[in-house]
């Protein structure tokens, strides 16, 4: 599904590669207790919680920003015919390509593609097979990828190929194409950007916040894989490499964007996919709640 709404007159655009309820709250989160649930069973629809499978609600995304004459993609999903070791992401065959192009930002539209950190399910979508090699998918568009988690990836990579060929098929070959920049803390990319600094799931994380004052929102990568870790923000995933950082990160996060009416934009999200962040006290002191954004309307080009 493709779902639109905008910030200002910036259009932004939700495309979901997929959607479901795959993952075991006890395996994704070392720390999960089932009283979790039970605390915020008043909120916890099938849009993020399936109770008779004992699953979480994670989708994979691709976000699209078109302003001017800019369209920008904000991480790159998981991408077709890719070999992963998680079943569910493991030779895609999706027709997000066709989903783009109904969107408005189809492989030769696409003028920059930002990636918030370099995991496997946000750069997929970066090439594209031609024969027997990964290529380019967008040839017109900037990469652009956080400085500290290309060198920390790239080190990984180097050590040991197969422990995780995404860097691989979809991050070298934009590489060695030229079409990589690298993105550093207050960076402004494109005229509408910026990039802010969000270690902790991986070393070098940014999120993008696009806009300003009451009309603003921010792409907020993987501080958050579903909303209970708004209002539990001490869950971290088993993915997070520096938890400490990660929890800091996140908890930073929310104190900057509770009651602000900052939409925020993660990855992961089940249905409306993003939202805002409001103080709750009936959670306890400092506590946090996640108010769903509904879009504007499905996108039907």
């Amino acid at each position: 599904m493709i779902y639109t709404r905008s910030i200002g007159d910036i259009r932004l655009t939700n495309l979901i590669e997929y959607v479901g309820p795959t993952h075991d709250p006890f395996v994704t989160f070392p720390d999960f207790d089932a009283s979790v649930v039970a605390r915020n069973r008043d909120w916890l629809t099938n849009a993020h919680w399936y109770a008779n499978l004992q699953r979480m609600v994670i989708a994979i995304q691709i976000w699209i920003v078109q302003t001017g004459d800019k369209v920008i993609l904000i991480d790159s999903g998981v991408g077709n015919r890719k070999p992963r070791a998680a079943a569910r992401m493991h030779l895609l065959n999706t027709l997000v390509p066709q989903w783009l192009a109904a969107a408005g930002a189809s492989f030769d539209q696409v003028t920059h593609v930002v990636m918030t950190h370099l995991h496997g399910d946000h750069v997929g979508w970066n090439t594209v097979l031609d024969g027997d090699r990964w290529v380019p998918a967008f040839p017109k568009a900037h990469y652009l990828m956080p400085r500290l988690d290309f060198d920390y990836f790239k080190g990984l990579y180097e050590q040991n190929p197969a422990a995780d060929p995404s860097f691989g098929d979809s991050v070298i070959p934009v590489l060695d194409a030229g079409l990589v920049d690298f993105v550093d803390e207050g960076d402004e990319i494109a005229g509408c950007l910026r990039a802010v600094f969000a270690p902790g799931h991986t070393p070098g994380q940014m999120n993008y916040w696009i806009g300003e004052g009451h009309q603003q929102a921010v792409f907020c990568a993987d501080i958050f894989h579903h909303p209970l870790q708004i209002t539990d923000p001490h869950l971290n995933t088993a993915f997070c490499v520096l938890p400490e950082v990660a929890r800091k990160t996140r908890r930073d996060f929310l104190d900057r964007v509770a009651d602000t009416g900052t939409l925020i934009m993660p990855c992961h999200f089940g249905w409306p996919h993003c939202g805002y962040v409001r103080r709750d006290s009936r959670i306890g002191a400092g506590g946090f709640a996640f108010v769903p954004a509904e879009p504007d309307l499905p996108q039907r080009n």
